[in-house]
């Protein structure tokens, strides 16, 4: 058995070498493709020993098998002119058989790049991927491990961190909002596909026959704005067993007018953590009814869960701070989400979960279509035993929730077995109205103990800043309105 995790870092190492591949994103950009590559490789190998009528949609030219296999084949500047003028160019323009791999294919090349200048050292590349067989269980399984630790590498990646999300939360969320076999899923802004690849490992448990595989298969669907997580998501998914994840596009969710999404489009699950802490591009708000118009990327997104989740659905979403306490357009949001669903659990996380690429305080909402909140459940997360925060290093794990999943109980009766504790109280509906919706609500168990370290106390005064910056806008538009009169 060959050493998955040397094998990757004697690539990184490589590619470290090439003028072209600089940095994180191009390595991991280049990193993406290639892999795809392989990975589709060996997915059509097995697919043709199964399937006596299947046929590759790529021709013979294009096959990772045809230019890439053999160690001693075509190198340097031959191989980097092959790349560049002849794979690239004719697998962005794929229309061989129009069916939905070759679609599929298409969409995942129609914006990547080769960075690397050094055919020879490409070639040294290639053959280390060769060392990988993802057709051999025990490959694909440790490769799996290695593949999650290149995807955290995107958190040193500049701005892409934000298309990771830590395994143990994606995990956390899927569990509690527990997507059944036969339901619809759906992750709006799903990354490099953590939730996605989290909600098929959780059907996979369930099913029992080649029908419910093939139910697993066509049950999910993602959408993702920019190219490099998107191509991470699909070699992701291909990684785990999906044999065509075309249900998976390269596109902006939020684009497209809210009107626009109808009821055959409408989904059981929902499992995200949209972008936040960013604006969207002009006219974009534009796509949204009048009173929930704003360039928040995060609150966008939840009034579109609340447009395409069924009447009984459930969603599980990572949101920061700012969506709960926010006043104006995140008032009548929350104002909508109360009345439209039931908010039943909120799980405060603490500092640190998303570092080192943010610091931003994160919450877990859980909620169901149809019926009206009643009152809130809040569960606040405390660090683990020792620890002040997380960080690359000592990340949020999954053993840490064990409380919260002894504590949840079932949504079918109502949360009844839920009890108070130091960590979980609740809230209820008219003290959240009373309040103007906000739902940045402190645990009433913890006393005030003092002013506390500046971990604590920036989130506070980061909070302040942007309602006193809330509160000026206010005076400015009223102060104008009164000078235009």
């Amino acid at each position: 058995m060959p050493n998955i995790s040397g094998i990757v870092k004697s690539i990184q190492d490589i590619m470290r070498k090439d003028a072209g591949t600089y940095g994180d994103a191009q390595r991991l950009e280049q990193l993406g493709w290639m892999f795809f590559l392989k990975i589709f490789n060996d997915r059509e190998k097995e697919m043709q020993l199964l399937r006596d009528t299947y046929r590759s949609p790529l021709p013979e030219n294009l096959r990772w098998s045809t230019w890439a296999a053999d160690e001693e084949g075509v190198t340097g500047e031959a191989l980097l002119d092959f790349v560049n003028n002849a794979l690239l160019p004719k697998l962005k323009s794929l229309t061989v058989g129009g069916d939905k791999i070759s679609g599929l294919i298409r969409m995942s090349f129609e914006d990547a790049n080769n960075y690397m200048k050094n055919g020879t050292l490409m070639r040294q590349v290639i053959n280390k991927i060769n060392a990988i067989d993802f057709n051999a269980s025990d490959d694909r399984h440790m490769f799996g491990d290695i593949y999650e630790k290149l995807l955290k590498d995107l958190q040193s990646a500049g701005n892409a961190g934000e298309f990771y999300t830590p395994r143990a939360v994606t995990q956390f969320i899927v569990e509690q909002v527990d997507p059944r076999l036969g339901e619809r899923i759906l992750d709006p802004a799903c990354g490099t596909g953590g939730f996605l690849v989290c909600a098929i490992e959780h059907l996979r448990k369930q099913a029992r026959s080649e029908a419910d595989e093939q139910l697993i298969q066509d049950c999910f669907a993602g959408i993702e704005k920019k190219h490099l997580p998107h191509v991470l998501c699909i070699t992701n998914l291909l990684l785990h067993g999906i044999d065509v994840p075309s249900n998976v596009r390269h596109d902006n969710t939020l684009a497209r007018p809210l009107r626009d999404w109808g009821p055959r489009e409408r989904v059981d699950v929902i499992v995200t953590n949209p972008p936040f802490g960013g604006m969207e591009e002009d006219g974009i708000e534009a796509n949204f009814p009048a009173e929930f118009r704003t360039r928040e990327t995060a609150d966008l997104f939840l009034v579109l869960l609340m447009k395409i989740l069924k009447p009984g659905g459930r969603a599980g979403i990572v949101l920061p701070d700012g969506t709960l306490f926010g006043e104006g357009v995140k008032t009548r949001i929350k104002e909508a989400l109360l009345t439209e669903c039931n908010l039943h659990t909120i799980v405060r996380l603490p500092n640190g979960v998303f570092n080192p690429y943010t610091s931003i305080r994160t919450n877990l909402l859980f909620f169901t279509k149809g019926s009206p909140t009643r009152e809130v459940w809040y569960y606040e997360h405390p660090y683990p035993p020792g620890a002040k925060s997380y960080n690359k290093g000592k990340p949020i794990r999954i053993e840490e929730f064990e409380a919260e999943r002894a504590w949840w109980g079932t949504e079918q009766d109502g949360f009844a077995g839920r009890v108070e504790n130091e960590r979980a109280w609740r809230i209820p509906i008219d003290q959240i109205k009373a309040g103007n919706y906000n739902l940045d609500l402190k645990n009433p168990h913890n006393a005030d103990t003092g002013p506390g370290d500046v971990e604590q106390l920036l989130p506070e005064y980061e909070k302040l800043l942007e309602q006193i910056a809330a509160t000026r806008g206010k005076l400015k538009a009223q102060l104008m309105e009164a000078l235009s009169r």
